[in-house]
């Protein structure tokens, strides 16, 4: 899961030339035994940690924007001159070190301190809830404090976990790959320092818009003069004979992942319903674990619709070339308590079966207190919804598309975070547009896909590069538009096509 950049590279604590470092860009190296990147832009030099605090890419091979360094993996980005993250899916700062120039020399002298953060501006509310802790809610309670918040603030989340890393659950942690301790997102004790007030395994269950009044599952109510829904989506469940029999899984919370893993030392066969990015990379974590697998689904190709039929070939070889078992154009009819049944008579075995055939929108807390709905939470392009008082983020919002107009709802953690954040600083007033384009990765063995933009109706795909040596660019067009961009092994031109993307909705 993790990176792992080496300290090596000149000594910068010895001093380089400083027409070595090269404008623009960075130079890698080291301050005694750790990875230290200078960067520059003119005449300023920065020294900043040499790997991303995510999952530990080496930012040598990202790129400068403005005032800060983007993570070629994940397209986290970092403040230059403080380290701050600011851009998830990075929670945590870079290191940063003080640096002087002496003659043509650049020279690093010692470690910086910790940068004051910013105030916040605008008209403060008092009192602020946040209904569900996962990307969307816990970017922002954090992006609250950060701004200097100073309000009661609750953060009210269903799952009885404390916030953790969900694409974990899918991807390295039920592979095996991924420890325990590398799932929460913070320690527990950051929550009381920085007074959020975190309730767990709890249900929102009405809204009184007009009283500003939430009532939850444990019998209590609280009052709020701002309100943030990130309610997320609830997993589809396929309404057919044994779909509640206790083997038949769904995925979407931790404690889902550990009944997967729970069960995959007891079963030797899966079957996996739905060739979902979710269902595929299941898939994937089972076979990691030893389990025979077949996966079930209505199209002839996996992610057609969203990725193509190019891609979704590659995808389906790749899972091939692991062991998995494909039975494409069929429906399940019936679940047994060691079978499954498909709609062409066939019979598999399964000892296990996980159904990841979508989620929706958990709506149902909005739409009783007469909100806007339509597919998700409607919100403006500040993700305020039909009340002033109540903003929504993360997979329940739909927002207006920045490039493409209309309005979209992505179910993507990066995305989540991001739209939490903005939540946090509209509700202090700041009245800035959500402009971030969508980027997410789904990772299955060791194969990466990256996809930025939104590629919904797209008319042409124009593929550079070979998918067999992993090494590929796969452009989705609408009228001559392009509208999105996946990528294999070409971190660098995911970036530049966000670049190209965000410059476009800023002209």
């Amino acid at each position: 899961m993790g990176g792992d950049v080496k300290a090596t590279g000149p000594d910068f604590a010895a001093g380089v030339p400083f027409e070595g470092v090269p404008d623009g860009g960075v130079l890698a190296g080291r301050v005694g035994d750790e990875a230290v990147l200078l960067a520059r832009r003119g005449n300023l030099v920065f020294a900043v940690g040499a790997a991303c605090t995510h999952y530990g890419a080496p930012l040598a091979d990202g790129v400068i924007v403005g005032e800060t360094l983007r993570c070629p993996w994940h397209h986290a980005a970092f403040d230059l001159a403080t380290g701050e993250a600011v851009r998830p899916p990075a929670l945590n700062p870079l290191p940063c070190w003080t640096v002087e120039r002496r003659g043509g020399a650049v020279v690093v002298t010692g470690r910086a301190g910790a940068a004051p953060r910013p105030r916040a501006l605008g008209p403060h509310p008092d009192r602020v809830v946040i209904v569900g802790a996962g990307a969307a809610g816990h970017a922002a309670a954090e992006m609250l404090r950060d701004l200097g918040f100073d309000g009661s603030l609750t953060l009210l989340g269903a799952d009885p976990e404390p916030p953790y890393d969900r694409p974990n659950v899918s991807k390295d942690y039920l592979a095996g790959n991924a420890p325990e301790e590398w799932i929460p997102l913070r320690g527990p004790d950051l929550y009381a320092e920085r007074r959020i007030d975190l309730r767990l395994g709890v249900v929102a269950t009405a809204l009184d818009l007009k009283a500003r009044r939430l009532s939850l599952s444990d019998g209590a109510a609280l009052g709020y003069d701002a309100l943030l829904l990130a309610t997320g989506a609830d997993p589809i469940r396929l309404p057919i004979p044994g779909a509640d029999l206790p083997h038949v899984r769904t995925l979407r919370t931790l404690a889902d992942s550990r009944q997967l893993i729970a069960a995959a030392a007891l079963a030797r066969r899966a079957v996996v319903v739905g060739a979902s990015f979710i269902g595929l990379e299941v898939a994937a974590s089972l076979r990691a674990r030893g389990l025979r697998v077949d996966v079930v689904a209505p199209e002839s190709v996996p992610l057609e619709r969203t990725l193509g039929a190019e891609v979704g070939a590659f995808v389906k070889t790749l899972h091939e070339e692991h062991g998995v078992v494909f039975h494409l154009g069929r429906k399940p009819v019936a679940i047994g308590k060691e079978s499954v049944e498909l709609d062409d008579g066939a019979s598999l075995p399964a000892g296990l079966v996980v159904m990841g055939v979508g989620v929706r929108p958990a709506v149902a807390l909005a739409e009783a207190a007469g909100l806007a709905v339509d597919r998700g939470v409607v919100v403006d392009d500040t993700l305020r919804t039909s009340d002033p008082a109540v903003f929504a983020a993360g997979d329940v919002a739909r927002y207006p598309d920045p490039r493409g107009g209309g309005r979209i709802r992505v179910e993507h953690w990066v995305v989540a975070q991001r739209q939490g954040r903005t939540a946090a600083r509209n509700m202090l007033g700041l009245q800035e547009r959500f402009t971030a384009i969508p980027f997410f990765w789904s990772a299955h063995y060791d194969v990466t896909i990256a996809y930025v933009g939104h590629g919904e109706g797209w008319d042409a795909v124009e593929i550079d590069g070979s998918f067999s040596a992993r090494d590929v660019r796969v452009t989705y067009r609408r009228a001559g538009r392009t509208l999105a961009v996946a990528t294999v092994g070409r971190d660098l031109e995911s970036l530049r096509a966000e670049l190209a993307f965000e410059a476009e909705v800023a002209r």
